[in-house]
This record gives structure tokens, sequence and C-alpha cells, in this order.
């Protein structure tokens, strides 16, 4: 079956960066399902480990962690879906990549599509929807709804992925004031549209653009990308006692500085549940289900901002360049092969 991958690590514009091959197809066992890939998404996740980890010798590595597609047959353990069913998930980032035909995937962390959704927008969700879900309510554990007018909550680098969803969560199941940050005009009208009440500028000083709102100081803080670049500002303009959540991988910073404000540092990564296989794996499925009906309500809206069309080495590759010039906004989706 067809599908694209990788032989060796490095740039996005080395010889063979991606390439698109033949794979053997695989049989469900466990708990797994078979999924025909109709769509999937390209992610910061993607390139990170297109450049820097090597497949085994003599294979491919298979790249993407988003998809949407139909179920093809399911493992004899499976119990949450039939062949038949619409599904949208992120994968497992220990396991062969959703850039295939066919994917193989622990139906523990798969969910329903939004029935209101085609495939291209419906893949544009999983990833994103899980990290900033699990970063809002798990790590940082604001209660669903936040007494009116308590919290002021600051996302950075609120026109991602990541971000977009973090903010129309927020603007959904919280009452926390949202203050987002971005640097274009076409971001800062992106998060706006999301739902942000107000604006920040990151390639500004951070801590002198809230001064500036006339805010009182945030109580949360989620970093989505540079939290190494931000990180000084980011204790300086925190309340205390606050909690700060971060997703990326920053050069090192001093967590001392936390200190003296009593301020809580946490890490939310989205594939833990399933690289340990974790009692609660299947919070995954249940989380995906509920973000599945808020889009068929109307509340959540897809971040797809661009169609690569088909998927395949030439059309992924754009899509790598782009993300990596860090001027994207929303996601990037390609569709059928």
């Amino acid at each position: 079956m067809k599908a694209v991958g990788y032989s060796k690590p490095g740039p996005v514009s080395g010889e063979r960066a991606l390439e698109d091959i033949d794979i053997p197809m695989i049989a469900p066992k466990g708990r797994d399902i078979r999924v025909s890939v109709r769509a999937v998404s390209v992610n910061p996740v993607d390139t990170k480990i297109r450049r820097g980890v090597a497949p085994a010798p003599g294979e491919h590595g298979i790249l993407g962690w988003d998809a949407a597609g139909i179920v093809e047959s399911v493992g004899p353990d499976a119990r949450l879906f039939k062949p038949g069913d619409e599904v949208f998930y992120a994968g497992a980032i220990d396991r062969p990549g959703t850039n295939s035909e066919l994917h193989i995937v622990d139906e523990r962390i798969v969910g329903k599509k939004p029935r209101t959704l085609g495939f291209a927008e419906a893949a544009a969700l999983p990833l994103t929807a899980i990290t900033a879900w699990e970063a809002i309510f798990d790590r940082l554990t604001i209660s669903k709804p936040v007494p009116s007018g308590a919290t002021l909550f600051l996302v950075i680098g609120g026109a991602g992925g990541v971000g977009s969803l973090a903010i129309q969560l927020l603007r959904q199941l919280t009452d926390c004031t949202i203050i987002a940050s971005a640097s274009r005009p076409e971001t800062k009208a992106w998060v706006t549209e999301m739902g942000a009440h107000h604006v920040v500028d990151h390639s500004k000083p951070l801590n002198e653009e809230m001064k500036r709102l006339g805010l009182e100081a945030p109580g949360f803080v989620f970093s989505t990308t540079e939290t190494d670049k931000h990180f000084d500002a980011i204790v300086e303009l925190m309340a205390p006692q606050g909690r700060f959540c971060m997703i990326d991988d920053p050069l090192p910073i001093d967590i001392k500085k936390l200190k003296r404000k009593s301020l809580s540092l946490h890490w939310e990564l989205m594939f833990t549940r399933s690289l340990f296989d974790t009692p609660d794996i299947e919070e995954q499925h249940h989380l995906l289900n509920q973000i599945s009906s808020m889009v068929d309500q109307g509340r959540l809206r897809s971040t797809m901002a661009a169609h690569f069309g088909t998927i395949n080495a030439a059309n992924l590759l754009r899509a790598h360049t782009l993300i990596e010039s860090g001027t994207s906004r929303g996601k990037l989706v390609l569709e059928g092969f």
C-alpha cells in the first residue's frame, strides 16, 4: 500500500527528505483497529522527528500524527468501533504514523469523527485538541466552569494549531478572560476570530505588552512556542501562586525563578498516555468524542487553514517547509492518495 516515509534524518531541503514508498499491509491485533486514511494534517512534531530521529536500519520512518478516515477492520478485542465507522485520532509516537493508505491504531485513543465535518477538516483537530484539553484541564486543572471574572489566562502562540484550540476550549468551557499572543495582522485577526478577548504581540516583551492592556496579572499561562525566549517575562507578568504549562522543547530555563512567586510548572505531551499505556489511556477516546460533539453542536470549529492537496511526498515537503518557517497559522491538511 502507498505511504510516505524517510530513510535518514535531515533538513527539509535534503535529498529524499521524504519519499513515496510502498509498505506491506498489517492485520490489527488486540484492541487495534485498521483505518483507511482519508486525510491527515501536519504538526511541528512531524518536522522534529524527520530532522532528528533515525529510522531502524534498512527501514523507512513513517510520519503523521493526525488522521481522519474509515475503520476498515478491527482486532479481536476491539469493542469501541466496527468496520465502516468514521473516526479521527492522533496516533502514537512510538508506532508508524498516519501517512499511509491504511493505518493501525489503538482504538482507545480514537474518537468518532464529527458528522458535520469533512475528512480534511476533521483531520486538523485531534492532536491539537487533545494537547489543549489536557494542558487546560488535566495539567493546569482549571475547573469547568471557572467562576465569572476570576481568572485571566494567557495563551502564548495563540495562532498555532494548539493555541487555536486552547482559545476555543477556554471560551466554550470556562469563564476565563483569554489573552492570546500573535505578532502579525493576519494572526492577530485569527486569534480574535478563535475567541480571544485581548491580543498581545509576542515579538515585543510580553511583560510590557501585558502592562499595556492594564489588566490584572494572569493566574494561568500556557506557552506553545519559544518558551525560553519569553520565560523571564512570563515569570514577571504572572500572578503569585499561578500555574504555568508548556509544550515546546525550550533551551535550558532557570526554574528557580519560579520559586519567589510559588509558580507551578507543568508539562503537557499528548503521547504520554499511549507511550506508557497508562490506566486512563481511554480518556483520549472520550475526550475526542466530546470534541466531536462540540463541533457538531457548533461550539468548536476546525482550525484547518490550508489544504495542501493529496497525500504524497512533494506536498508533505511543502507543508513541512511552511511549518519550519514559523509563519503558519492553524493547521495544514492533505487529503487522499
